[in-house]
């Protein structure tokens, strides 16, 4: 579980009161289609007089080309750049005019946009989202803007910031061999610097399709009247070819793999350790979540009873299905179970990797006592329960659930299928899945920035 370091989307306004019972959830959806390909989720709770509005595209750093790097990324920027009958800079000023936020964020395997209003501003969200799908501003100079937006982001928050060069532009080369996976999410200057109008254009027409997007609204509205705006808004925009999409598939894995990166702004030193992880909604998928949890969550987790209170070697850790942009809900296969510690000096790396993998073969040698797990699962429902209380989450699980398995649904099914798991699927998890020759380290060292040693 994250507990520090890369926080994710920002999350507003609360939603309503859910009815649940135990483990069950019962979250109410219509999904249906456009005749132009758009899905479409909706999900009433009109507890609080506020809608959020979610377009997922279905497009990520792993769809770019080569030579056509930090794609995705420069996308994100650019649909906020103007379009068709919304001026540069308007689309924010209109929402928050409205009293709402909006944001939107680039992911490996998505591209994700938000409104959360008023209630009564749904029509404000529904005709903004269908302005920049229907016709993006893409002009020269909104382009060049945009590509130096992206290099200041680059340079303030990775280039100047301790440990983010490493996690985003080092940690795919040593983890993947495949360059979709395995190139920077950011992408680089060069390939920022030599995109043309003409190559935005195309990536727009090709992935910016309400083909290729999922569109949920969750919140305080009246289905009909939505139903109404979203035909008015929307279904007037042309489908375009499904794109094409790239083979990610992985070479066997050789044994280990290793890389050091030095870090001129890292206090102390860190460690990533990463392995591959299973295929998306299988049983160990499952398991692997429940061992993250045993592993990493919280106070009672093992990491903060052994190493970071017992041994004393680690000062702060993050781990996740997916890290470091990822987590299980987006989690997309092939992927990792990775995670990053931050340890003392008087620690090597390299006994941090034996402590982190004695924790695992402990798992793996004695299972997991039925108090751990029923903690673990107790986490699981708390979490899960207090994150579907805000609109946006719920919106942002229904959105990635239609992208990624074709199954909304799965908002209330999940959690049953998580506590489901059993100790014993979770030992046979660990020793699977964490095995030390399908081991994956990154040593980041404080000093002198440098490119990194070469991974083996």
């Amino acid at each position: 579980m994250k507990t520090f370091l890369m926080a994710g989307v920002i999350l507003f306004a609360v939603a309503g009161v859910l009815r649940i019972k135990a483990a069950e959830l019962r979250i109410p959806f219509e999904r249906y289609t456009l005749e132009n390909g758009l899905r479409v989720i909706l999900s009433r709770d009109n507890a609080a007089p506020v809608v959020a509005v979610y377009l997922i595209y279905d497009v990520g750093a792993r769809d770019e080309e080569k030579g056509r790097t930090g794609f995705a990324h420069l996308f994100e920027h650019m649909m906020f750049q103007g379009s068709k009958n919304v001026p540069k800079g308007v689309h924010f000023k209109t929402v928050e005019a409205n009293g709402g936020n909006l944001n939107g964020s680039t992911h490996a395997d998505f591209t994700d946009y938000f409104e959360v209003l008023p209630s009564n501003k749904l029509p404000v969200a529904l005709w903004l989202e269908a302005d920049r799908m229907r016709g993006l501003s893409i002009t020269n100079e909104n382009l060049d803007n945009q590509k130096e937006a992206v290099k200041q982001e680059r340079r303030m928050s990775f280039d100047n910031a301790p440990y983010a060069t490493a996690i985003i532009d080092v940690w795919p080369t040593v983890f993947f061999r495949n360059w979709q996976s395995s190139h920077s999410l950011i992408g680089s200057f060069e390939d920022l610097n030599a995109a043309t109008t003409a190559d935005v254009a195309a990536f727009f027409k090709t992935y910016y399709a309400p083909n290729n997007a999922v569109l949920v609204v969750v919140g305080d509205f009246e289905t009909a009247t939505a139903k109404k705006l979203i035909e008015t808004c929307f279904a007037g925009i042309p489908a375009q070819p499904r794109p094409r999409r790239p083979d990610l598939a992985e070479p066997a894995w050789n044994g280990p793999r290793s890389g050091t990166y030095h870090d001129a702004l890292a206090q102390v030193p860190a460690v990533v350790i990463g392995w591959p992880g299973p295929k998306r909604r299988s049983p160990d998928y499952y398991a692997m979540v429940l061992l993250d949890v045993i592993l990493t969550a919280g106070s009672s987790s093992r990491f903060y009873l052994n190493l970071v209170k017992g041994r004393e070697s680690v000062v702060q850790y993050e781990a996740n299905l997916g890290w470091p942009l990822s987590g299980p809900s987006d989690y997309v296969d092939p992927g990792a179970y990775a995670m990053m510690l931050l340890h003392k000096p008087d620690f090597t790396s390299a006994q941090i990797v034996t402590q982190v993998e004695a924790e695992i073969a402990r798992i793996g040698k004695e299972g997991v006592p039925a108090a751990e797990m029923n903690r673990a699962r107790t986490f699981l429902r708390s979490d899960r329960i207090r994150g579907v209380r805000t609109s946006i989450r719920r919106a942002q699980l229904l959105g990635q659930y239609e992208v990624f398995d074709g199954d909304p649904n799965l908002i209330n099914t999940e959690l049953d299928k998580l506590l489901g798991v059993t100790p014993e699927q979770v030992r046979q998890a660990a020793i699977r899945y964490c095995d030390p020759a399908r081991r994956a380290v990154l040593e980041i060292v404080p000093g002198p920035a440098g490119k990194k040693a070469g991974g083996n």
